[in-house]
């Protein structure tokens, strides 16, 4: 900062500038002289596990053949059904988002959601009879991930749900996701009062047998990725912001619905039910990019991640290059807004498979595409353009199917290689909605978050192990 000399005034203070828009824009609205500068934080990793993977002779062509995986996928939707009939569920097994857990380790919205699914299921009558039940072990837990599933916040997923079924046409794989209901007090935030009951006993009842007999009727399956590819010339990124994405589901899917031979009253609370979640798309956009990143597991040699996931006390990364394995650490907590009187002490750490989006090259990846979305997230247009171009920075390739506007029609980055993050110090940005740290509080805000670093150093450290396990 420049000092005042003799009697002179003192001149406006010089700035130089590290950090994200918001800063530089205070501080020029209060007259300084602000000079930006790029700065990252420095690379981590075991230097000799760098180095092992940059010279590895696989490397390159495996992580050229998972990417090409990634963006030949396609997803169409086939069917809706229930989830004990298409993801090898048992009876008393309850799915979730994220890696591993236990109900000793699960955290308060991840909590609520089990002891709510438990009551829907009629496996406990009261949230005191779910909690017996399930500190009993007598309800058994597993990621969604581990049954070609995904599921957005605690991701919960009981037999009873019904799930849309994805199918990739190019590889031939399949995916699923359970039914979106909607914002506020609901099961993925870790609600379970009575209103979320009701809500989901008419998603099993008339919801669910409508959309399996519209998307039955159809002659043509929806392409799901076609509208995925829309949304991000339409304002949406994916993730957090999906009413693009949603209306045009909408539209696709309303003739067969307005068709089905039920009620009129039902098929009028079905149409009613859509038009008004804007977040209705989403459970069919995460098993898009599941599907994609499926396409990719099992490829030796390749550092590209197949899978971000949390449970809201854990953050898992997969890679292609070791398969179904998982490398955790302890979640962060996003930093965002807050809906009405919550604030920073209400939000419970990181949860969802929804950051899947991000895996593929969208939502925190494609914010550019969505200047929107900081209204719901925080922090500035600016922001949004300078994140999806350092991601650019992390990534194998650009996706020519998901094309970002403002940044002449360029393909989001896709395919998330462990090296590049380890190199640059940077790591994948994530936008996502916030659950309340206590049991049955449902949605608090919305923000941004970053997987924790430890849990590439694990992956890095891991796919050196592979390499030289090869030679």
């Amino acid at each position: 900062m420049r000092k005042p000399l003799g009697g002179l005034l003192s001149a406006p203070p010089a700035i130089v500038a590290a950090g994200v828009e918001v800063f530089s824009a205070a501080a020029r609205a209060q007259g300084a002289d602000v000079t930006d500068v790029e700065w990252r934080p420095p690379g981590f990793g075991n230097p000799d596990d760098l180095t092992q993977l940059a010279l590895d002779p696989r490397r390159a062509a495996a992580n050229r053949t998972a990417v090409e995986r990634v963006l030949a996928a396609g997803s169409v939707l086939v069917d809706v059904r229930p989830a004990r009939e298409v993801l090898d569920l048992p009876d008393r097994m309850l799915l979730h988002s994220g890696p591993p857990l236990t109900w000793a380790t699960a955290s308060g919205p991840m909590r609520g959601a089990l002891m709510g699914a438990c009551i829907f299921e009629g496996w406990a009558s009261d949230p005191a009879g779910a909690e017996r039940v399930l500190a009993a072990g007598e309800i058994a837990l597993d990621p969604c991930h581990h049954h070609r599933t995904v599921g957005p916040m605690a991701g919960v997923t009981s037999p009873s749900m019904w799930t849309w079924c994805l199918e990739d046409p190019v590889h031939g794989g399949r995916a699923f996701c359970n039914l979106n209901e909607g914002l506020g007090k609901v099961l993925r935030m870790g609600a379970f009062n009575e209103e979320v009951q009701t809500r989901l006993a008419w998603m099993r009842d008339v919801l669910g047998p409508v959309l399996q007999r519209a998307v039955r009727s159809r002659t043509e399956p929806m392409d799901v990725k076609a509208i995925l590819a829309q949304m991000l010339q339409m304002g949406d990124e994916g993730h957090n912001r999906n009413r693009a994405g949603s209306l045009m589901a909408l539209r696709e899917l309303s003739p067969s619905i307005v068709e089905v031979d039920a009620p009129a009253k039902d098929v009028a609370a079905v149409l009613r039910f859509i038009g008004g979640n804007e977040h209705f798309y989403l459970n069919l956009g995460m098993p898009t990019a599941k599907l994609a990143m499926d396409a990719a597991r099992e490829v030796p040699g390749s550092t590209m991640v197949t899978a971000l996931a949390r449970n809201g006390t854990d953050f898992g990364v997969r890679t292609a290059g070791t398969g179904d394995r998982w490398f955790t650490a302890p979640a962060d907590t996003p930093v965002g807004l807050f809906l009405g009187d919550y604030g920073p002490e209400d939000a419970n750490p990181d949860i969802g498979d929804s950051a899947i989006m991000e895996t593929y090259g969208v939502g925190g990846f494609s914010m550019a595409a969505a200047p929107a979305i900081v209204r719901f997230v925080g922090g500035t247009v600016p922001d949004a353009l300078a994140t999806t171009e350092r991601m650019y920075q992390l990534t194998l390739a650009e996706n020519p199917a998901m094309q970002i506007p403002v940044l002449g029609f360029r393909g989001a980055p896709t395919g998330i290689d462990v090296v590049k993050v380890a190199r640059t110090g940077w790591l994948p940005q994530i936008n996502t909605g916030m659950a309340g740290r206590v049991a049955g509080t449902g949605q608090v805000g919305a923000g941004l978050v970053q997987p924790p670093q430890a849990c590439f150093e694990q992956a890095l450290a891991a796919l050196a192990g592979e390499s030289r396990a090869a030679e």
